[in-house]
């Protein structure tokens, strides 16, 4: 009996390009791309509120008896978890004598300072107050109101993601030398994907941007991520910004509808030349109703390394984008 070809396709969702476009002869998307365009849905992103909080890593990152540092507008933070399992917070340094409270144990629930053995469980002491901070389930953030200077928000603008228990999950995390609007402004400009990234995306075509009554600013694309060869999986996404230092997109149509990639831009402080310094953490939250994805969860502590090793990939370019973008802003030649 010859195999049904109908229901291969219902396994795998692989379309084969009929007719590849080489590189330099695809559509250029200059046009387009108006700068414009983007600063306004920049700006308007930058308007959304984000309760003063901030992204500071993956919350898989955090177990057993280390903590969690992170330095974040120039302010040093530190998160560990009690004996409950819920996210303790506060500042980096030891309110004795500065000891980087990154390099002190957990004991028991409690944060042990490895310089005179001060134990800090959480709570205030001695002038240490706990930071308001909040595990997603795959991402960790903390709250700095005199940094972010907003109307506080008890949680975090946390997007809508795939069921736990139907996703594989990755957390990528790199550093630029710029400031988070670039980083939210490449993620605004989906007309470079093709041209920028031609190693992953294909068939790019933006079939929607912000205007009229869109309230959520989305971009909406119709893109093929490249497997191998002529081989790629179309789907069609959209990015929007729901705050200030966060782009989404979400997988609305064919392959793994549903999925999301959230990336997070949170500053850093300045460098030994004055230069910011801005963390990108990227979530990817895939998902599928195909009978074959179970094997992916099965197979999640395999993938997730393949995962951000992707995503770290596309990070070398778009980092030297961001980067390149703020050194024209800072020395007042970005066009516009």
């Amino acid at each position: 009996m010859k195999p049904d070809p109908s229901a291969w396709r219902a396994r795998l969702p692989l379309s084969l390009r009929r007719r590849p476009v080489p590189w330099e002869q695809q559509q250029p998307t200059w046009r387009a791309a108006r700068p414009s365009l983007i600063a306004q849905a920049l700006k308007r992103a930058q308007a959304r509120p984000s309760g003063n909080w901030f992204v500071v890593g993956a919350s898989s990152s955090l177990g057993g008896d280390r903590p969690v540092a992170r330095t974040v507008a120039d302010r040093e933070v530190v998160l560990w978890r009690g004996t409950d399992g819920r996210l303790r917070a506060g500042p980096g340094a030891c309110p004795h004598l500065g000891a980087p409270l990154a390099e002190s144990p957990v004991r028991c629930g409690t944060l042990v300072c490895h310089w005179h053995g001060l134990a800090l469980d959480g709570t205030s002491f001695a002038g240490w107050e706990p930071l308001p901070a909040f595990d997603d389930g795959v991402l960790l953030w903390v709250r700095l109101d005199e940094v972010g200077g907003e109307e506080p928000l008890d949680a975090p603008v946390v997007p809508v993601r795939p069921a736990p228990a139907r996703g594989v999950t990755a957390v990528y995390e790199g550093t630029g030398l710029c400031e988070p609007e670039d980083i939210v402004a490449n993620r605004l400009d989906p007309w470079h994907g093709a041209w920028f990234h031609p190693y992953s995306f294909v068939d790019l075509t933006v079939v929607g941007s912000p205007g009229g009554d869109d309230a959520e600013d989305r971009f909406t694309v119709a893109v093929s991520f490249k497997v191998a060869g002529r081989l790629v999986v179309p789907v069609r996404a959209v990015f929007t910004a729901p705050e200030p230092r966060t782009v989404v997109m979400r997988i609305t149509e064919g392959e793994g509808a549903g999925s999301v990639v959230e990336t997070h831009a949170t500053p850093l402080g300045p460098d030994a030349l004055g230069r910011p310094r801005t963390a990108v953490t990227e979530a990817v939250v895939a998902a599928s109703d195909r009978p074959g994805f179970l094997f992916a969860r099965w197979a999640a502590p395999v993938l997730r390394p393949v995962m951000r090793s992707a995503a770290a990939r596309l990070w070398r370019d778009d980092l030297a984008y961001a980067e390149r973008r703020w050194h024209l802003r800072s020395t007042g030649r970005f066009p516009g």
